[in-house]
């Protein structure tokens, strides 16, 4: 859709006066909707059909009849994709309805059992000799799928028989997955000490509370802190005795398949090699300095050492808080922002709000955090907790931008290529958020206090994602090298994630003792490990993005537009250089990004 004037940015919002909450009906219409139930009967015939026409044969499929069988897959794949994303997105929304909850559970058990069904297709194909396996690659039927051959050949030294995958699999939902279920259902179901502010209003969620750390009395902070971690250190042997039970299996099962380590298993599954990843932890490391100049220099602004809760403080003491940004008003500013980029990419963002595919909508049982979850062959769902301040309207930048990023996907990729690898993954979240900051930098050119505000909110941002993302997973190497050799408890975890911040934080940063238990609040060193360290790594490539785009203009755009559209049909490493020109194994890609925040740091120094 193409602009005109009678189509301004966000003509099409109406009703958004307050956080919406999403419609799921694309996917379903509810648990009763009678539709769940045939579709998942139908899968599980479709499934056992496909098991029954080619287990045992795929050695003598010709290319042409393999692609027919992976086209099968892949449209089983994509109703698989429907029947756990309702369930699933319901159960965020709210961890406490026990019916999303239980038929949550009942689809990942009947997925189980068709994964299993299906699983000896791969197995298949990863045992054919050399010879075949070299036919099908070159074969121009296959081409559509050559990056899916490519990685199945990647994992042939790691794959195991076909009844230990499927046991795998099976005890994998009264194993793994349960223990970080159990620690979803758990975190949903506390209750927060409520912390007033000074103008009556009171807090009683995670969301709330994280919004009350910008606050700018400084107790309001330290007890919005301390009510989130008193919970987290109520609860911490139960979370130390989940994180080792995650963390062993994790052990076990590279044991099994032969990897050398988590770290090892981890970095294939995300097409990333090792080299980067030591060069990112060591590049990060290598200048804390910049993390400490910045605190230092907050901490002379306010007259007193920082304290880990007074990281998002406002600069100035007794700075009232940047004006409240309701729900409606962050959503034109978002699309504006966009469109200033390209018209057609805002209109698509408008189609989340549009057609409520957003939940905004604070309240208690809801997942914290925020993230976008995309099914193939609809579209992404985002789930955030507004709360009508700067953060969450860079929170909804962020989550918009992996909403496009998939629509893109969406427009060229089949299943099996529209998952990118991890790097490529957080790239349009980042650029979006700096897209929003230019266009609010612009916007709020005479107010002083606002700008000041975002460009330190930008500075903050960016060392969370260069420097605590890292630092994560730098615990995360403890943790599973720990694991390694023995089981470990809350007591190893607290002490080495203590250890670990006092290094980043040195002594511009005081480290508060609640701060100890911080680490259980961190969902992905659960659910997936060293996910953030990706983090850091597709910031370093977002920032080399946006220093291209602010180079080159619009010319940049439709390599960029490209680069979304790649998937994950191609390796990333290949991928950023043919549509991009940024290479991420050169060290002078790091070293750039290190350079930009050192240049903010300097340029805000040069305020004050």
């Amino acid at each position: 859709m193409v602009q005109t004037s009678e189509n301004p940015a966000g003509a099409g919002l109406t009703q958004l006066d307050s956080p919406q909450e999403w419609n799921l009906s694309d996917l379903y219409q509810g648990f009763d909707d009678p539709q769940l139930k045939l579709d998942l009967e139908a899968l599980q015939q479709t499934a056992t059909e496909f098991r029954g026409n080619y287990r045992g044969k795929v050695a003598e499929l010709t290319p042409e009849q393999v692609a027919q069988c992976l086209q099968q897959l892949e449209a089983i794949n994509e109703k698989a994709g429907y029947l756990y994303a309702f369930p699933s997105l319901v159960f965020s929304a709210d961890t406490r309805n026990t019916q999303a909850k239980q038929f949550l559970d009942k689809v990942m058990e009947a997925l189980t059992g068709i994964e299993n069904q299906l699983l000896f297709f791969d197995l298949e194909l990863q045992n054919l000799n050399s010879e075949k396996f070299s036919d099908l690659q070159s074969s121009p039927l296959l081409q559509t799928y050559s990056h899916y051959i490519e990685r199945i050949a990647e994992f042939r030294p790691h794959k195991l028989s076909e009844e230990v995958e499927q046991t795998r699999n099976q005890s994998n939902l009264t194993g793994r997955q349960a223990f970080i279920q159990l620690r979803s259902v758990h975190l949903g179901e506390q209750e927060y000490q409520p912390v007033t502010t000074p103008d009556g209003k009171s807090a009683n969620t995670e969301a709330e509370l994280g919004a009350l750390l910008f606050h700018p009395e400084s107790a309001v902070r330290y007890d919005a802190y301390k009510s989130v971690r008193q919970v987290m250190q109520q609860h911490n042997s139960l979370y130390g005795f989940i994180l080792n039970t995650v963390s062993q299996d994790h052990r076990i099962e590279s044991q099994m398949r032969g990897y050398t380590s988590t770290l090892h298993k981890q970095l294939l599954a995300d097409e990333v090699s090792e080299p980067v990843f030591r060069a990112i932890m060591e590049g990060t490391r290598s200048r804390f300095d910049l993390f400490q100049r910045y605190y230092r220099l907050k901490g002379e602004a306010l007259g007193q050492k920082i304290r880990i809760c007074d990281i998002y403080a406002p600069w100035t003491i007794g700075d009232e808080p940047t004006a409240p940004v309701n729900y409606k008003a962050g959503v034109e500013t978002l699309l504006s922002a966009l469109e200033q980029f390209d018209v057609n990419y805002a209109r698509r963002a408008e189609e989340f709000f549009v057609n409520n595919w957003v939940d905004a909508k604070l309240r208690p049982g809801k997942r914290g955090g925020a993230f976008c979850s995309y099914t193939h062959g609809k579209h992404s769902y985002l789930l955030l907790s507004y709360t009508e301040d700067y953060n969450s309207l860079f929170t909804l930048a962020h989550e918009m931008g992996h909403g496009l990023h998939f629509a893109w996907i969406g427009d060229r990729q089949t299943y099996f290529n529209s998952n990118p690898p991890m790097v490529l993954a957080e790239i349009a979240s980042t650029f979006n958020e700096l897209l929003l900051l230019d266009y609010l930098l612009k916007t709020a050119a005479d107010d002083k206090k606002l700008g000041k505000s975002l460009l330190t909110r930008q500075l903050e941002d960016q060392l969370n994602l260069l420097f605590r993302q890292s630092t994560i997973s730098r615990l995360e190497l403890a943790i599973h090298d720990r694991a390694a050799q023995s089981s470990f408890d809350r007591l190893f975890v607290n002490e080495k994630w203590t250890e670990l911040y006092q290094e980043l934080c040195g002594d511009a940063v005081e480290m508060l003792p609640e701060h100890q238990y911080d680490w259980a609040r961190i969902g992905h060193i659960y659910f997936k490990p060293f996910y953030c360290y990706q983090y850091t790594a597709s910031n370093i490539v977002s920032l080399a993005c946006y220093q291209k785009y602010r180079q080159v203009g619009r010319d940049f755009i439709p390599g960029y537009f490209e680069l979304l559209a790649a998937g994950g049909s191609m390796n990333q490493v290949e991928a950023l250089r043919k549509y991009v020109g940024i290479d991420i194994e050169d060290p002078s890609t790091i070293s750039s990004a290190l350079d930009y925040v050192e240049n903010l740091i300097s340029q805000l120094q040069a305020t004050l």
